[in-house]
Protein backbone atom coordinates (compact mmCIF):
# COMPACT_ATOMS: atom_id res chain seq x y z
CA UNK A 1 0.00 0.00 0.00
CA UNK A 2 3.15 2.16 0.89
CA UNK A 3 4.40 1.61 -2.97
CA UNK A 4 0.79 2.61 -4.35
CA UNK A 5 0.51 5.62 -1.97
CA UNK A 6 3.83 6.80 -3.71
CA UNK A 7 3.08 5.84 -7.61
CA UNK A 8 0.11 7.90 -7.17
CA UNK A 9 2.24 10.76 -5.33
CA UNK A 10 4.49 10.51 -7.94
CA UNK A 11 2.23 10.54 -10.77
CA UNK A 12 0.17 13.46 -9.51
CA UNK A 13 2.51 15.52 -8.06
CA UNK A 14 4.06 15.63 -11.87
CA UNK A 15 0.35 16.63 -13.44
CA UNK A 16 0.29 19.53 -10.68
CA UNK A 17 3.58 20.84 -11.62
CA UNK A 18 2.61 20.52 -15.16
CA UNK A 19 -0.33 22.29 -14.88
CA UNK A 20 0.90 25.11 -12.19
CA UNK A 21 3.10 26.53 -14.41
CA UNK A 22 1.44 25.82 -17.93
CA UNK A 23 3.17 28.99 -19.82
CA UNK A 24 6.74 27.27 -19.52
CA UNK A 25 5.79 23.85 -19.81
CA UNK A 26 4.21 24.96 -23.07
CA UNK A 27 6.74 26.88 -24.37
CA UNK A 28 9.00 24.29 -23.28
CA UNK A 29 7.11 22.01 -25.02
CA UNK A 30 6.47 23.41 -28.64
CA UNK A 31 10.42 24.66 -28.77
CA UNK A 32 11.63 20.91 -28.10
CA UNK A 33 9.33 18.11 -27.45
CA UNK A 34 7.39 18.65 -30.23
CA UNK A 35 9.67 18.29 -32.81
CA UNK A 36 11.46 15.63 -31.03
CA UNK A 37 8.04 13.73 -31.08
CA UNK A 38 7.41 14.31 -34.63
CA UNK A 39 10.98 13.19 -35.35
CA UNK A 40 10.31 9.50 -33.38
CA UNK A 41 6.96 9.14 -34.75
CA UNK A 42 7.97 9.64 -38.34
CA UNK A 43 11.13 7.91 -38.03
CA UNK A 44 9.55 4.87 -38.68
CA UNK A 45 7.41 5.81 -41.71
CA UNK A 46 10.03 7.22 -43.56
CA UNK A 47 12.65 4.02 -43.16
CA UNK A 48 9.75 2.29 -44.30
CA UNK A 49 9.51 3.94 -47.49
CA UNK A 50 13.26 4.13 -47.77
CA UNK A 51 13.79 0.52 -47.18
CA UNK A 52 10.86 -0.23 -49.46
CA UNK A 53 12.63 1.05 -52.39
CA UNK A 54 15.92 -0.93 -51.51
CA UNK A 55 13.95 -4.28 -51.98
CA UNK A 56 12.69 -3.39 -55.12
CA UNK A 57 13.79 -5.60 -57.89
CA UNK A 58 13.53 -2.76 -60.49
CA UNK A 59 16.75 -1.46 -58.43
CA UNK A 60 20.19 -2.39 -59.35
CA UNK A 61 22.75 -3.50 -56.84
CA UNK A 62 24.28 0.02 -56.70
CA UNK A 63 21.37 1.60 -55.14
CA UNK A 64 21.19 5.23 -53.84
CA UNK A 65 18.43 4.87 -51.55
CA UNK A 66 21.22 2.34 -49.20
CA UNK A 67 22.94 6.45 -49.18
CA UNK A 68 20.04 7.54 -48.24
CA UNK A 69 18.77 5.28 -45.63
CA UNK A 70 22.35 5.82 -43.93
CA UNK A 71 22.28 9.76 -44.23
CA UNK A 72 18.33 9.47 -43.22
CA UNK A 73 19.55 7.57 -40.14
CA UNK A 74 22.45 9.84 -39.43
CA UNK A 75 20.48 13.07 -39.18
CA UNK A 76 18.12 11.30 -36.83
CA UNK A 77 20.67 10.34 -34.58
CA UNK A 78 22.11 13.60 -34.60
CA UNK A 79 19.01 15.64 -34.20
CA UNK A 80 16.98 13.19 -31.59
CA UNK A 81 19.99 13.08 -29.41
CA UNK A 82 20.54 17.25 -29.76
CA UNK A 83 16.32 17.82 -29.45
CA UNK A 84 16.63 15.14 -26.23
CA UNK A 85 19.45 16.38 -24.44
CA UNK A 86 17.62 19.98 -24.89
CA UNK A 87 14.18 18.97 -23.86
CA UNK A 88 15.77 16.71 -20.77
CA UNK A 89 17.97 19.53 -19.23
CA UNK A 90 15.11 22.29 -19.80
CA UNK A 91 12.74 20.24 -18.21
CA UNK A 92 14.44 19.20 -14.83
CA UNK A 93 15.99 22.75 -14.42
CA UNK A 94 12.60 23.81 -14.63
CA UNK A 95 11.24 21.22 -12.25
CA UNK A 96 14.31 22.13 -9.86
CA UNK A 97 13.20 25.75 -9.74
CA UNK A 98 10.03 25.13 -9.03
CA UNK A 99 10.70 23.84 -5.91
CA UNK A 100 13.22 26.08 -4.93
CA UNK A 101 10.84 28.78 -5.54
CA UNK A 102 13.39 30.84 -7.61
CA UNK A 103 10.19 31.40 -10.39
CA UNK A 104 11.88 29.42 -13.49
CA UNK A 105 11.74 31.82 -16.75
CA UNK A 106 11.70 29.71 -20.33
CA UNK A 107 15.02 31.77 -21.57
CA UNK A 108 16.44 30.54 -18.32
CA UNK A 109 15.71 26.53 -18.01
CA UNK A 110 16.83 26.60 -22.00
CA UNK A 111 20.02 28.11 -22.19
CA UNK A 112 21.00 25.58 -18.94
CA UNK A 113 21.57 23.08 -21.97
CA UNK A 114 24.89 25.11 -22.72
CA UNK A 115 25.71 24.90 -19.54
CA UNK A 116 25.64 20.74 -19.18
CA UNK A 117 25.59 19.18 -22.25
CA UNK A 118 29.22 17.52 -21.97
CA UNK A 119 27.72 15.93 -18.85
CA UNK A 120 24.67 15.03 -20.14
CA UNK A 121 26.07 13.66 -23.03
CA UNK A 122 28.82 11.95 -21.48
CA UNK A 123 26.09 9.74 -19.13
CA UNK A 124 24.15 8.96 -22.45
CA UNK A 125 26.89 7.50 -23.92
CA UNK A 126 27.75 5.60 -20.69
CA UNK A 127 23.74 4.64 -20.24
CA UNK A 128 23.98 3.05 -24.18
CA UNK A 129 27.29 1.12 -24.00
CA UNK A 130 25.40 -0.37 -21.05
CA UNK A 131 22.48 -1.24 -22.41
CA UNK A 132 24.54 -2.37 -25.28
CA UNK A 133 26.21 -4.74 -23.05
CA UNK A 134 23.18 -5.80 -21.27
CA UNK A 135 21.78 -7.13 -24.90
CA UNK A 136 24.42 -8.63 -25.61
CA UNK A 137 24.85 -10.67 -22.91
CA UNK A 138 21.66 -11.62 -22.59
CA UNK A 139 20.94 -12.68 -26.80
CA UNK A 140 24.27 -14.60 -26.19
CA UNK A 141 22.70 -16.60 -23.42
CA UNK A 142 19.23 -17.17 -24.83
CA UNK A 143 20.08 -20.38 -27.01
CA UNK A 144 20.21 -22.41 -23.26
CA UNK A 145 17.27 -20.88 -21.94
CA UNK A 146 14.96 -21.52 -25.15
CA UNK A 147 12.92 -24.18 -23.12
CA UNK A 148 12.42 -21.72 -20.59
CA UNK A 149 11.59 -18.68 -22.25
CA UNK A 150 9.37 -17.02 -20.19
CA UNK A 151 11.81 -17.34 -17.20
CA UNK A 152 14.54 -16.11 -19.29
CA UNK A 153 12.40 -13.01 -20.89
CA UNK A 154 10.86 -12.27 -16.86
CA UNK A 155 14.53 -11.92 -15.65
CA UNK A 156 15.57 -9.93 -19.03
CA UNK A 157 12.74 -7.17 -18.40
CA UNK A 158 14.09 -6.81 -14.69
CA UNK A 159 17.33 -5.87 -15.61
CA UNK A 160 15.87 -3.72 -18.64
CA UNK A 161 13.77 -1.86 -16.65
CA UNK A 162 16.72 -1.29 -13.88
CA UNK A 163 19.16 -0.04 -16.07
CA UNK A 164 16.48 2.49 -17.60
CA UNK A 165 15.35 3.58 -14.32
CA UNK A 166 19.34 4.43 -13.61
CA UNK A 167 19.27 6.03 -17.00
CA UNK A 168 16.84 8.22 -16.23
CA UNK A 169 18.25 9.06 -12.50
CA UNK A 170 21.78 9.15 -13.88
CA UNK A 171 20.22 11.93 -16.53
CA UNK A 172 18.50 13.90 -14.15
CA UNK A 173 21.93 13.96 -11.92
CA UNK A 174 23.82 15.05 -14.68
CA UNK A 175 22.05 18.18 -14.84
CA UNK A 176 21.51 19.59 -11.45
CA UNK A 177 24.76 17.71 -10.03
CA UNK A 178 28.28 18.08 -11.08
CA UNK A 179 28.37 14.46 -12.09
CA UNK A 180 28.14 12.95 -15.42
CA UNK A 181 29.11 9.83 -17.46
CA UNK A 182 29.91 6.72 -15.11
CA UNK A 183 30.02 8.91 -12.04
CA UNK A 184 26.31 9.92 -12.76
CA UNK A 185 25.20 6.29 -13.44
CA UNK A 186 26.93 5.15 -10.05
CA UNK A 187 24.91 8.19 -8.23
CA UNK A 188 21.80 6.70 -9.97
CA UNK A 189 22.63 2.88 -8.66
CA UNK A 190 22.54 4.69 -5.38
CA UNK A 191 19.49 6.52 -5.49
CA UNK A 192 17.54 3.80 -6.76
CA UNK A 193 18.36 1.72 -3.34
CA UNK A 194 15.10 1.04 -1.51
CA UNK A 195 13.35 2.42 -4.60
CA UNK A 196 13.61 0.05 -7.33
CA UNK A 197 9.80 -1.18 -7.26
CA UNK A 198 7.99 2.28 -7.26
CA UNK A 199 10.69 3.51 -9.71
CA UNK A 200 10.37 0.86 -11.84
CA UNK A 201 6.74 1.16 -11.56
CA UNK A 202 6.29 4.46 -12.66
CA UNK A 203 8.39 4.20 -15.57
CA UNK A 204 6.73 0.80 -16.79
CA UNK A 205 3.64 2.44 -16.79
CA UNK A 206 5.02 5.18 -18.96
CA UNK A 207 6.85 3.33 -21.68
CA UNK A 208 3.63 1.31 -22.06
CA UNK A 209 1.75 4.39 -23.20
CA UNK A 210 4.53 5.28 -25.35
CA UNK A 211 4.42 1.43 -26.83
CA UNK A 212 0.04 2.03 -27.24
CA UNK A 213 1.02 5.35 -28.75
CA UNK A 214 3.34 3.97 -31.53
CA UNK A 215 1.25 0.91 -32.08
CA UNK A 216 -1.89 3.08 -32.88
CA UNK A 217 0.41 5.17 -35.14
CA UNK A 218 1.66 2.30 -37.39
CA UNK A 219 -1.71 0.63 -37.56
CA UNK A 220 -3.69 3.68 -38.81
CA UNK A 221 -1.19 6.37 -39.69
CA UNK A 222 1.85 4.42 -41.26
CA UNK A 223 -0.24 1.26 -42.72
CA UNK A 224 -3.20 3.73 -43.50
CA UNK A 225 -6.51 2.59 -42.34
CA UNK A 226 -8.96 5.15 -41.29
CA UNK A 227 -8.72 9.02 -41.30
CA UNK A 228 -4.80 8.71 -41.20
CA UNK A 229 -4.26 12.76 -40.32
CA UNK A 230 -6.49 13.28 -37.93
CA UNK A 231 -5.40 10.01 -35.95
CA UNK A 232 -1.65 11.12 -36.89
CA UNK A 233 -2.19 14.46 -35.44
CA UNK A 234 -3.98 13.39 -32.07
CA UNK A 235 -0.74 10.93 -31.77
CA UNK A 236 1.43 13.60 -32.09
CA UNK A 237 -0.47 15.44 -29.13
CA UNK A 238 -0.66 12.29 -26.88
CA UNK A 239 3.25 11.66 -27.60
CA UNK A 240 4.09 15.04 -27.18
CA UNK A 241 2.09 14.91 -23.54
CA UNK A 242 3.45 11.47 -22.36
CA UNK A 243 7.19 12.95 -23.21
CA UNK A 244 6.63 16.27 -21.14
CA UNK A 245 5.01 13.78 -18.36
CA UNK A 246 7.90 11.49 -18.36
CA UNK A 247 10.49 13.81 -18.18
CA UNK A 248 9.02 15.83 -15.32
CA UNK A 249 8.10 12.49 -13.54
CA UNK A 250 12.09 11.26 -13.87
CA UNK A 251 12.82 14.53 -12.11
CA UNK A 252 10.03 14.15 -9.12
CA UNK A 253 11.50 10.23 -8.83
CA UNK A 254 15.21 11.86 -8.53
CA UNK A 255 13.92 14.13 -6.33
CA UNK A 256 11.60 11.32 -4.23
CA UNK A 257 14.90 9.29 -3.88
CA UNK A 258 16.69 12.20 -2.73
CA UNK A 259 14.16 12.26 -0.11
CA UNK A 260 14.16 8.77 1.02
CA UNK A 261 17.44 8.93 1.08
CA UNK A 262 17.67 12.25 3.39
CA UNK A 263 20.00 14.52 1.26
CA UNK A 264 16.61 17.05 0.92
CA UNK A 265 14.69 17.93 3.91
CA UNK A 266 11.20 18.39 2.18
CA UNK A 267 9.75 18.51 -1.28
CA UNK A 268 7.08 20.85 -1.29
CA UNK A 269 3.21 20.93 -2.67
CA UNK A 270 4.25 21.90 -6.69
CA UNK A 271 1.64 24.72 -6.89
CA UNK A 272 2.20 26.49 -3.64
CA UNK A 273 4.43 29.35 -4.48
CA UNK A 274 5.83 30.05 -0.77
CA UNK A 275 6.97 26.68 -0.35
CA UNK A 276 11.15 25.91 0.10
CA UNK A 277 13.17 22.81 -0.01
CA UNK A 278 16.47 22.40 0.73
CA UNK A 279 18.34 20.46 -2.36
CA UNK A 280 21.66 20.22 -0.83
CA UNK A 281 24.21 21.67 -3.45
CA UNK A 282 21.93 22.84 -6.36
CA UNK A 283 22.06 26.11 -7.56
CA UNK A 284 20.02 27.21 -10.42
CA UNK A 285 22.74 27.28 -13.56
CA UNK A 286 21.40 30.40 -15.24
CA UNK A 287 20.37 33.07 -13.11
CA UNK A 288 18.15 36.00 -14.20
CA UNK A 289 20.82 38.70 -14.10
CA UNK A 290 22.56 36.65 -16.57
CA UNK A 291 19.83 36.40 -18.97
CA UNK A 292 18.99 39.91 -18.60
CA UNK A 293 22.57 41.16 -19.77
CA UNK A 294 22.22 38.71 -22.57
Amino acid sequence: MEHLNNIYFILIESVTIIFSWKKLFTQITFATILPLSLLSLLHAHISKLLFSNIQNPSFNNINPNKWRVFLFNAAYIVLFLALSLVSTTAVVEAVARVYTSSEPRFTEVMRVALKVWKRVTATLLWSLLLLVSYNAAAFALISPWIPYSLIFFSAYAVGFVYISVVWHLASVVSVLEDLGGADAMIKGMGLVKGRMVISGVVFFLLNLCFVCVEVVFERYVVVGIGRRIGCGIVCLLVFCGITLLGLVTQTVVYFECKLYHGEIIIIPIANSKDARVDLGDYAPLIRSNEVDRC
